[in-house]
């Protein structure tokens, strides 16, 4: 398939790495410029699982998108706040046939490529791969994950298991669900445990999870998670979730990786995604009348974070 990765960052460049690898033609777009010069000038530079590896793989600045042949494929890896904008910035490769997999961290993005994307063209998943992003073209990849996504499109079943197919025959361990939603929140339960309290306390997740309070924490924040999604007919098994999110301590697995919330803030201070996974549970919360106290405080101590290094 021809395929543009819309959102380079780690996660991004991962995809693009193996899919090309799988024998697609991948293209990266970024509005990162030191990113996107990295690249054209030394190739993708990746540490995948111990190997030090360099990958020619075309890259382009999302501003500089005029007019665009024709992709098979559009995949969206930006960060959450960033989503729209890219869309609008990459808006002339989407022609009427044009796929878009959303594989963001996060609820409810759907309500915004629906303005630029048509239903039957729309997919919507998540992926438990990780990531890191090292510097301007250069990233870790380690460890293994998965892949699950679904159409939005009524009809569209057989092409959403053909692009699981496809991502699948890359090494991405990619499966078609027929209860997505239930498995993004299932993801986002991992990223409002995980992101927000592995930031505020600037340790890893093994580290998070050496701590005498940390079951206490992500039980309370997955039961948030879970009254929200019960609110929305989505029954989310809060007991496996919990424990779904505590196999993130484990040293062994990805247990040593910095979330990619921290990534953002810590390492390189920028805005986080805090509002569209904790701060997305508060709203919620007030809409169905729900108490979401710890997804309340999580995200204004997140954004009492970024306001006291940004002004650093």
């Amino acid at each position: 398939m021809k395929i543009a990765i819309a959102g380079a960052g780690a996660m991004g460049s991962r995809f693009g790495l193996m899919l090309q690898k799988g024998g697609n033609d991948v293209t990266l777009i970024d509005g990162w410029k030191d990113h996107v010069e990295a690249i054209k000038e030394n190739g993708l530079k990746a540490n995948f699982n111990g190997e030090d590896i360099v990958v020619d793989i075309p890259v382009v600045l999302q501003s500089e998108i005029n007019d665009a042949e024709k992709v098979d494929l559009i995949v969206l890896f930006t960060k959450a706040m960033q989503l729209e904008k890219m869309l609008e910035d990459i808006r002339p490769m989407i022609k009427d046939d044009t796929k878009v997999l959303c594989l963001l961290n996060g609820i409810d993005h759907e309500d915004i490529i629906e303005k630029f994307v048509p239903m039957k063209n729309i997919f919507i998943g998540n992926t438990m791969w990780t990531a890191g992003l090292e510097g301007p073209g250069r990233v870790k990849l380690f460890g293994s994950g998965s892949v699950e996504l679904q159409n939005l499109g009524d009809g569209q079943e057989d092409a959403a298991k053909a692009l699981a197919d496809t991502l699948a025959e890359s090494g991405l361990n990619a499966k078609y669900s027929s209860n997505i939603h239930y498995s993004i929140y299932r993801k986002a339960c991992v990223n409002g445990t995980m992101n927000g309290l592995c930031t505020i306390l600037d340790v890893n997740m093994a580290g998070l999870g050496s701590t005498s309070t940390a079951h206490e924490m992500v039980v309370a924040i997955v039961n948030e998670f879970g009254q929200v999604a019960k609110a929305e007919n989505i029954d989310l098994d809060v007991e496996e979730a919990v424990a779904h999110c505590e196999t993130c301590f484990d040293p062994e697995t990805i247990g040593m990786h910095f979330p990619s919330m921290h990534q953002d803030l810590i390492k390189n201070n920028r805005l986080t995604e805090i509002d569209y996974i904790n701060g997305a549970i508060s709203r919620k919360g007030k809409k169905y009348g729900i108490a979401t106290p710890y997804c309340d405080f999580l995200t204004a101590l997140v954004h009492a974070k970024e306001q006291i290094l940004k002004a650093k």
